[in-house]
């Protein structure tokens, strides 16, 4: 399995400046493709302090702010101010961006009592989006308050550039409608909490036959009614990574009180942490688990399980793959 680790980076404060709108520099000729030249990664800034980045005010989700590159390669951020649970899509837009223009997209958040957006990057983006602009698709902000999004640029061009909120599912959608039947639940994949990963890598560290695996994933959802167990279930198997677990006839299914007891005792402690980390109450959390068994040969029996925890309000799954060996 892919897992995914978290790049840390230092933050501070600096500048206030601002502007909004737009318009796209005039497309090629009879229809010809845009050249764009090889341009080097655009990564996150090493600090946002001593006037290494500017501020420039206040995104909304559902809109939009633009500015300009300048002539060098610089970082600019933008304050976004959600509710709990907000899913947001993230992009420098061809649409008001001049052409050539090569950027990276970093979240960071949300800001805390002293002032800090924190050091962890939620969320970012190099050449996702139109050319060599930047798109994060879904941003799942568990947390109400404040964030910050920044927009650096290896190439600079004195071009304007725009970025744009919209909402795509969570908190932000005004008066959803229900879930239509048998609404699927399509899984992004993005890096695990580093709380997460310091207790399932101290639980791994307790015995050498038994080791667990722990991956999230977000679903966008704008509906009234929460997503399903089995829609998430199915969304799981469909992963190739999994694709041992779809022969189980008959998995179990849990509340998430009942899933401690399934759960090896020295990861027990992930139990109360994975809903707290994102903001879920427990009672809502469900979990479906599935079993296969397995030789590799004399002595080499193997025993897997496969739990998937749906977090509906906070739109999470989180995918708890536990395995035990014969030694």
């Amino acid at each position: 399995m892919k897992r995914g680790t978290a790049v840390v980076w230092c933050m501070a404060a600096v500048g206030l400046m601002g502007a909004c709108g737009g318009s796209p520099e005039q497309a090629p000729a009879n229809g010809d493709t845009v050249a764009v030249a090889a341009q080097p990664l655009v990564s996150p800034p090493a600090s946002l302090s001593g006037g290494f980045m500017n501020y420039l005010g206040t995104l909304t989700v559902g809109g939009a702010v633009s500015s300009n590159t300048g002539s060098t390669a610089a970082y600019e951020g933008f304050k976004l101010t959600v509710a709990a649970h907000t899913q947001v899509a993230l992009e420098v837009t061809h649409l008001g961006t001049g052409m050539g223009v090569d950027t990276g997209l970093f979240v960071y958040g949300p800001k805390d009592a002293n002032g800090s957006y924190g050091t962890r990057i939620l969320f970012q983006d190099d050449d996702s989006g139109y050319g060599e602009l930047s798109k994060i698709p879904l941003a799942t902000l568990d947390k109400a308050g404040e964030y910050l999004v920044v927009v650096g640029w290896s190439n600079g061009l004195g071009k304007n550039y725009r970025l744009q909120a919209s909402c795509v599912g969570g908190a932000c959608v005004a008066n959803p409608s229900p879930a239509p039947a048998s609404a699927p639940v399509t899984l992004a994949a993005f890096p695990l909490e580093p709380n997460l990963q310091a207790l399932l890598n101290g639980g791994n560290a307790y015995r050498e036959d038994m080791f667990s695996f722990l991956d999230r994933y977000d679903f966008a959802w704008p509906y009234s009614t929460p997503a399903t167990l089995d829609a998430a279930a199915a969304a799981v198997l469909a992963r190739s990574e999994y694709s041992g677990y779809r022969n189980d006839p008959s998995p179990d299914t849990y509340t998430y009180a009942a899933f401690q007891s399934a759960m090896y005792l020295q990861f027990q402690g992930l139990h109360p942490a994975i809903p707290d980390t994102y903001g879920e109450d427990a009672a809502n959390a469900q979990v479906k688990s599935y079993f296969r068994e397995f030789s590799t040969g004399p002595n080499g029996d193997n025993w897997r399980t496969l739990n998937i925890i749906l977090l509906p309000v906070s739109r999470h799954v989180l995918v708890y793959e536990q395995t035990a060996h014969e030694i």
